[in-house]
């Protein structure tokens, strides 16, 4: 890690410090003046070297924040705080996450809308509905308008959210650079996704195939393997009977009847003594008469049911598999819409089969499932009732009904799932992810798991319309067929296209779907396909090359621990294919906010926390230490009704102005002194060798993305100077004449109070941006947030005889005194006419060092002395209680 070595900063001024200080208003304030001075705007003259990229997460632009997004993206706003003032120039920009899915829905449901492609485009059109007063329009009530009017409305949707997002992130206090932003839909994340596709092509990373594959019938789309959510789903197990040419039962249990015609085998495990003689035989399947064979797998189980399963195409990615190595036959039932094909397959051949089945063809597979059971009955090869059950179904995540499998031609990337010709490409990515650095490092252990549980490519294509298209067009021959095999191809130059609405090179738009002409292909990427290469669109890849060299590789990705599956490993993938490296170097995973109920706070689940009331209760800095309080990798359970951490950030936020305004009162005109060689007393230089220490432990914990540590050892600190050294030294800060004070020694607490001040407002400004500033304009130039980052060595030779234990035992002397007053009940400012402190051995020959300030501050009048003991405690006799 490259940064720079501030030597110890000494430019003060007098310091004016208003009458009265209140965290109120400084987000507003200080944010305006971070954006008039270009703050945190990138120096994009910075050797790669000198500079720290972060390829920030585009949130997703489908309604509104959640306090779990302020959660993670403060983790990430501390890293960025804490490189810039290391001395590297952060790149930290900001993107929206706008095409795909989430914005459809949230399209169709504020605008009353769905999209029909066949209808013709409307100038000028008015939505019939404004969503703006909350209500969801329902599907049946959406009036259909065309894909471009659609997607006009997805853009003027997400513009506005967009616009609100920036508005509570900059409330927040991110430091990202507002010049640098993008769009996930944008003109430049167009192109690039284009580009890396057709060159994926090119390399034959990418390719089309028929195949079966998981299908939303609501959403109309094909879904992968990465979106997927596996839920309990209620049902029933059917005992049914197959029939041998002996005229025996072969008897399974499914609960999925409705898929019989579409049966192509049964399965077994090969050791299982029961079907060893069946292996190599056929079956007939009951209803629809249909000879099948028998066969072993050793993915059967032979504990579940009757240790024999029937396979269909398709009922579950299980028999896929099967399909595949047993090299099956295909004889699918269920169409796209999720209800059975309207034509009696040519397999069934049996009148009674075929009269079976023209009752289910058309019905919902839910449906079919009825009069499948029925027939089932009135044959007797329904053994016994059907038993209730909870079977395991795949979801599309953000689905409602249970998927299906069927068979359609998409494009997909190849990711270590299947074999690659010619490479292990899984053992490669597996690679990959060792020379990741992880943090927290157990997350690696899920990218590992991931690859290594792949069971097929990344299928990329989906039959929706907001979205980068796949840059294809198909020549249709005499016939009106289209040629699969040999797409049209845009060049690069020409990128981005919409081959939905532009004719490729040579040919007009009225050759579109005509004989001898051209079809466009009409679908769109899936949103990761976009979002996995964000390094490359904030990067400038392809467009901005000086920059692209002075980024990338990037140096963070921070994210969610959900998506390393999705996000995380589709990045890795890309730059891998396209590159030949990393897309950065570490990896930083946040945890997930719990709702009281412990379980994850997600918009789907509606159990969310909107943060704005909660930045302007408690203020961002309070927010922010919450957030901080957490490690990475670490959920953390949030309870809106009892806001504690909060309420501790904004204690402590509060104490800086206020402590700060104390430490900064005692200098009157004259400028704050940093000058370490101006501290004399043991207590002094006892408190900056404990601030050296707390340097070293801060940055050793920022630099190993331990934030919370580093805010634990600072906080700490802190507080022991507000509540001890303060006090300790105040009197003496003063430097009243009527005291007969050393001049050096008064210098000594004012200059070391300057020293701590100067650390410790460095120290907290990655996480209270806002106290942290507001102090620094009080007796500094500049931002605290482009200030250098502090280091132990001024400190430690300004107090090259300093010992931490003296302030410790300081402390404990001072509070052992202050507990004689109180248990007199008496005011602290009651004078004490003599006074014994009794402490360990060890401490008691450090005490004589700071006797004056104790003297002082614990109002001994006489003699105050030290005394060996087991426990700190003090004794002394009082005088009349001060007025």
């Amino acid at each position: 890690m490259t940064s720079t070595t501030p030597s110890q900063p000494t430019s003060t001024r007098k310091a004016q410090v208003p009458d009265k200080v209140a965290l109120e208003g400084l987000e507003e304030r200080w944010g305006q003046t971070w954006a008039e001075h270009g703050t945190y705007t990138f120096d994009r003259s910075r050797s790669r070297e000198e500079v720290f990229s972060i390829d920030t997460p585009p949130p997703t632009v489908s309604g509104s924040l959640h306090v779990g997004h302020v959660f993670s993206y403060t983790h990430t706003d501390v890293v960025a705080r804490f490189q810039r003032m290391r001395g590297r120039e952060v790149f930290y920009p900001m993107g929206w996450d706008d095409n795909g899915l989430p914005t459809e829905r949230r399209v169709q449901n504020y605008y009353g809308v769905r999209c029909d492609p066949s209808l013709p485009y409307v100038a000028d059109f008015t939505p019939p509905h404004d969503g703006t007063d909350g209500k969801n329009v329902k599907p049946g009530d959406q009036v259909p308008v065309s894909r471009r009017n659609f997607i006009e409305l997805c853009e003027q949707l997400t513009a506005q959210d967009e616009k609100q997002f920036e508005a509570l992130w900059r409330y927040l206090g991110l430091s990202v650079d507002w010049s640098q932003t993008y769009q996930t839909i944008g003109t430049r994340a167009q192109k690039v996704a284009q580009v890396a596709f057709l060159r994926n092509l090119a390399r034959g990373e990418a390719y089309q195939a028929d195949a079966p594959g998981l299908w939303d019938v609501t959403f109309q789309t094909a879904v992968a393997q990465a979106e997927l959510e596996a839920r309990d789903y209620p049902g029933h197990f059917h005992e049914v009977a197959f029939h041998t040419s002996a005229g025996e039962n072969v008897v399974i249990e499914t609960t999925r009847p409705e898929l019989l015609p579409a049966c192509v085998a049964l399965i077994a495990h090969p050791d299982d003594e029961r079907y060893q003689a069946l292996f190599g035989t056929t079956v007939t399947t009951p209803v629809f008469g249909v000879e099948i064979p028998v066969l072993a797998h050793p993915d059967a189980e032979k504990d579940k049911g009757s240790g024999i399963a029937m396979c269909c195409t398709f009922g579950d990615l299980t028999d896929v598999t099967w399909w595949r190595e047993l090299n099956l036959p295909t004889r699918s039932v269920v169409g796209r819409d999720g209800r059975i094909l309207a034509d009696t397959p040519e397999w069934i051949t049996t009148d009674s089969g075929r009269a079976t089945y023209a009752e289910l063809a058309g019905k919902t597979t839910f449906s079919a499932r009825t009069a499948v059971v029925d027939a089932l009955m009135a044959s007797g090869d329904l053994l016994a009732e059907p038993k209730p059950t909870q079977r395991k179904a795949n979801f599309y995540e953000k689905g409602d009904k249970p998927l299906e499998i069927v068979t359609s031609r998409q494009w997909y990337i190849r990711n270590g799932g299947r074999e690659a010709p010619g490479r292990n490409l899984r053992g490669e990515l597996l690679a990959r992810g060792d020379e990741l650095a992880f943090h927290p490092d157990f997350m690696g252990v899920r990218y590992a798991n991931w690859v290594n549980g792949l069971n097929g490519d990344w299928l990329i294509s989906r039959q929706r319309f907001f979205g980068v298209p796949i840059p294809l067009w198909y020549r249709l021959d005499e016939a009106g067929e289209p040629d699969l095999g040999d797409p049209i191809q845009p060049t690069e130059d020409q990128l981005p296209v919409d081959p939905s609405s532009q004719a490729p090179a040579g040919y007009t738009e009225d050759q579109r779907g005509v004989p001898g002409g051209f079809i466009g292909d009409l679908d769109i990427m899936d949103t990761w396909a976009t979002s996995s290469l964000t390094p490359q669109i904030v990067a400038g890849w392809l467009e901005d090359e000086d920059l692209f060299g002075r980024i990338f590789p990037m140096d963070l990705r921070p994210q969610g621990q959900d998506i390393i599956r999705t996000w995380l490993f589709a990045t890795v993938l890309r730059s891998h294919l396209e590159h030949g490296s990393l897309p950065w170097t570490d990896a930083a995973i946040s945890g997930w906010i719990l709702d009281p109920d412990r379980k994850k706070m997600s918009k789907s689940k509606g159990n969310v926390v909107t943060p704005m009331g909660l930045l302007e209760q408690h203020g961002s800095d309070a927010v922010r230490y919450w957030a901080a309080s957490a490690r990475l990798g670490t959920d953390a359970a949030f309870d809106p009704q009892r806001p504690t951490q909060m309420k501790i950030g904004r204690r402590l936020a509060i104490k800086v102005l206020n402590a700060s305004k104390f430490a900064l009162s005692f200098g009157g005109d004259e400028p704050v002194s940093l000058d370490g060689g101006a501290v004399t007393e043991p207590i002094d230089r006892a408190v900056l060798a404990a601030l050296a220490t707390v340097v070293d432990e801060a940055t050793t914990a920022l630099e190993s993305y331990d934030h919370t540590r580093a805010l634990e050892v600072t906080e700490t600190f802190f507080w022991t100077f507000c509540d001890d050294y303060l006090e300790l030294v105040k009197d003496r800060a003063y430097g009243r004449e009527d005291a007969g004070l050393d001049p050096a020694s008064v210098a000594s607490a004012r200059t070391t109070l300057g020293l701590v001040l100067d650390v410790v407002l460095r120290l907290l400004a990655p996480v209270l941006p806002f106290a942290t500033e507001e102090v620094w304009c009080w007796w500094r130039e500049g931002s605290v947030h482009r200030a250098p980052w502090p280091v132990s060595a001024p400190l430690r030779e300004a107090a090259p005889d300093g010992d931490p234990h003296l302030l410790a035992a300081a402390g404990a002397a001072l509070a052992a005194l202050r507990k004689v007053k109180s248990e007199a009940k008496v005011s602290q400012k009651t004078r004490l006419s003599a006074a014994v402190v009794h402490a360990p051995e060890a401490e008691v020959a450090l005490l004589p060092a700071v006797l004056a300030d104790l003297r002082a501050v614990g109002g001994v009048d006489g003699e105050l002395r030290f005394q060996v003991g087991d426990e700190h405690r003090a004794e002394g006799e009082l005088l009349v209680e001060a007025e």
